[in-house]
């Protein structure tokens, strides 16, 4: 058999074996990913989706969509060999290759009578788009649970075994990334042995996000949601998937003004660290230099600190104090704060692994 022999289902055909089924009164059921290391895991999801119904249908993601979804050095198996192993699989009736990001047109074509979708999924947190497309398409949507130990991202991560190489930083901020400026200059300078490999911002136009790219660093922008002061539960999602495929060992939230929570912090628990600038414990929060200011304290700073589903409350690394002066405005205070800021943090990022703080 040759590669040429093997041609994956059009979305014209899967179609149409949906509407054979649905006159027959059965159900056919949908699903999609980028199946590029097929494990145990996929195949006895794959399993469960295919129960739900009476036909599987898998949408798999084009070499070109997984590399844009997962960075450069995926996928592991070009789109070809991937749809092969699928359809070989008992579970799978058809493989569709698409070459979008998200499958909200295929969805929209196809008309699944359901939709499975793994665990690390919650309703909520699927793409916008494509839950409106199922939902048009009156599909009832299922998730699924994962098998636990099996991913392909925690596999890729065995591969890439070095237990103590550079720091890979996940950098996440919303504004003018100062710093984030203060980590690449330490890192360009030789006192941070770091690799900045993932900088994200809620912001699309910020300055945070322009450094990164000078830089060179990957940046990336997440569509917070429609809520102002938080973040949507599928933003909350691209983030872990931007960190993830960057095989981020050290998140740093570096003047991001929404809180983190899952699956980010589950995941990275002990290895996101924070810089706030006040002494905490006192005034915690989003206005702390002007709290300083009117609880007419003598002394702020900064605190360098471990985040954890409690705001402002993980372990402190490290604080650095300054003076409040006579006349200070809350600007005022921020910048002498902040210059400090710029060298406390990249300290504590370069003593992480002596301080006996967690890696990937």
């Amino acid at each position: 058999m040759t590669d040429a022999d093997f041609t994956p289902a059009t979305a014209a055909e899967a179609r149409q074996l949906r509407d054979r089924l649905d006159a027959q009164g059965k159900r056919l059921v949908f699903t999609n990913g980028c199946f590029d290391l097929l494990h145990a895991g996929h195949v006895r999801y794959l399993a469960q989706a295919r129960a739900l119904g009476d036909a599987l249908v898998v949408a798999l993601n084009s070499d070109a969509s997984v590399r844009a979804l997962k960075g450069p050095e995926r996928p592991l198996n070009n789109e070809n060999d991937r749809a092969e192993v699928l359809c070989a699989l008992k579970a799978v009736d058809a493989v569709v290759v698409f070459g979008d990001e998200r499958a909200t047109r295929l969805i929209e074509t196809i008309r699944p009578h359901v939709y499975a979708k793994g665990g690390d999924y919650t309703v909520e947190s699927l793409n916008a788009q494509e839950r409106a497309a199922l939902q048009a398409a009156g599909a009832e949507i299922r998730i699924l649970p994962l098998v636990p130990g099996r991913s392909t991202t925690a596999t890729i991560q065995k591969m890439h075994a070095p237990a103590a190489g550079r720091l890979r930083l996940g950098v996440l901020g919303s504004g003018k990334g100062t710093n984030l400026q203060a980590i690449f200059d330490a890192v360009h300078a030789g006192r941070l042995d770091a690799e900045v490999v993932a900088v994200i911002s809620d912001q699309n136009d910020s300055e945070f996000l322009s450094i990164a790219r000078r830089e060179g660093a990957p940046a990336h922008f997440v569509d917070p949601g429609d809520n102002p002061k938080r973040l949507g539960a599928a933003a909350q999602k691209e983030i872990f998937e931007h960190l993830e495929r960057a095989r981020t060992d050290v998140v740093v939230l570096a003047g991001f003004m929404r809180i983190l929570k899952e699956p980010v912090i589950s995941a990275y628990a002990g290895r996101i660290v924070n810089v706030h600038p006040s002494l905490l414990p006192r005034h915690k929060g989003a206005h702390a230099v002007q709290d300083a200011l009117d609880a007419g304290d003598r002394e702020a700073g900064c605190t360098v600190h471990l985040v954890t589903a409690e705001i402002d409350a993980g372990a402190i690394l490290e604080q650095g104090r300054v003076p409040v002066l006579p006349g200070d405005t809350a600007e005022l205070l921020h910048d002498r704060i902040k210059a400090v800021e710029h060298v406390l943090l990249p300290k504590v990022l370069s003593e992480w692994r002596q301080r006996g703080l967690a890696v990937r």
